[in-house]
């Protein structure tokens, strides 16, 4: 079946494509998170091929676009996901193709969200559409799932939707979600929010010693919290090849202060500091080890304190995982071997590991993470399809 499904997302190419267009012009920048536009792009795509998705959302304008279909028999349930939400744009005035406005020229595609990822999503739509059609020839169950509310990992989308239907979790989950350059997304790092707060008399500046101000006591503490970007971690024995493909970043500590506030007037003393950071913790390393190690750095400057924002550990898939070997074997045949990586951001994969359900992000983000001028390589977006529709069948089929 692979040729008719390569044959059928040729043939559909440029409705592909014009997919990629009605989701980049439909606005949905998060926060404030309206994803009804793109939502009804999704949902007309799939109604124009005889579907009819439910739509189920704990906010009217974050809807959760869900679809199951049933093969001729019993067997695994295969989780389809995506994200219809998109980071903000950022300085728009750095951007020089337009925003919500998909272009279309030397092999990419451009516009507000198409790599994280209206253009997965797409990929995602059309090879659900391909096994539905097709439903009689495969086992088990498929469920499509484009959700709202992932781009700040909110409360109104995957995590939501698994409340209200726990037979989402299914026994695997493929997201439509890159983790860049095509690579294969067996993890993902682990996050720690903190507040760092410092403390101190107030009084005149002009009275001023060393270390006397917060923001002072607070610079102290954020210098040795940067000193953690130098560290890296030795991945889990069932990921261990992530090691070859690691990169720069994928198995390193990432410490970013994000925000910073402090202060009454130029010349008085600030009585008060603080700082936000955002701890990003490869595979091979915990949030409990993290916040050791920063409870250490504060403890060492007096009137120092700190406090979890939020935090979750890094998350895998075993690389030897049926899940895993659909995916790579699919990947294989259409593009070459894929290597194995770590996803830098979070997705909503790491919502169904943490139920214990294999997961895999594998789409075309070109790129660690979408920023300005967004894009992506259209053959990528054509490949993924196909490689969505070779995994979905490798994985329902290897058990029996």
């Amino acid at each position: 079946m692979s040729d008719a499904a390569d044959a059928f997302v040729d043939a559909n190419r440029e409705a592909l494509v014009a997919l990629c267009g009605e989701l980049v012009a439909a606005k949905s920048v998060n926060p404030p998170g309206d994803v009804r536009a793109a939502a009804g792009v999704v949902t007309g795509f799939l109604a124009a091929h005889g579907i009819e998705p439910e739509i189920l959302a704990a906010r009217v304008e974050k809807p959760n676009v869900v679809l199951d279909i049933a093969g001729h028999e019993a067997g695994r349930h295969l989780v389809l996901n995506g994200h219809l939400d998109t980071i903000p744009p950022g300085d728009e005035s750095r951007w020089t193709v337009p925003l919500h406005a998909m272009g279309r020229g030397e092999g990419r595609l451009t516009g507000l969200g198409i790599g994280n990822m209206k253009g997965g999503v797409a990929a995602l739509a059309l090879a659900t559409v391909f096994l539905h059609q097709r439903k009689d020839t495969w086992p088990g169950r498929v469920s499509f799932t484009a959700v709202a509310d992932e781009t700040v990992f909110g409360p109104d989308g995957a995590d939501w939707l698994l409340g209200v239907r726990p037979d989402l979790q299914g026994d695997a989950f493929l997201c439509g979600e890159g983790p860049g350059f095509m690579g294969l997304g067996l993890a993902e790092k682990g996050l720690l929010w903190i507040e760092v707060e410092a403390l101190a008399p107030g009084g005149q500046g002009m009275l001023s010693t060393r270390g006397s101000g917060a923001p002072a006591r607070l610079a102290e503490i954020l210098s040795a919290l940067d000193a953690l970007n130098d560290e890296h971690a030795i991945p889990p024995p069932e990921v261990a090849q992530l090691a070859q493909h690691a990169g720069e970043h994928g198995l390193r500590v990432t410490a970013n202060c994000g925000r910073i506030a402090g202060g009454i007037f130029t010349s008085q003393v600030a009585p008060r500091a603080t700082a936000e950071l955002d701890i990003r913790i490869p595979p091979g390393l915990t949030v409990a080890l993290m916040e050791a190690r920063v409870d250490a750095i504060v403890r060492a400057v007096p009137n120092v304190s700190w406090r979890r924002i939020k935090a979750w550990d890094p998350n895998w898939t075993a690389a030897d995982s049926d899940l895993v070997r659909a995916v790579g074997a699919a990947a294989a045949d259409v593009r070459g071997p894929a290597p194995a990586v770590v996803r830098l951001p979070a997705s909503d994969a790491s919502r169904w590991r943490a139920r214990g359900v294999d997961a895999v992000c594998f789409g075309p983000q070109p790129t660690f993470a979408a920023g300005i001028d967004d894009f992506v390589h259209e053959q990528d977006v054509v490949d993924c399809a196909k490689i969505y529709i070779r995994a979905a069948l490798g994985y329902l089929t290897a058990a029996r």
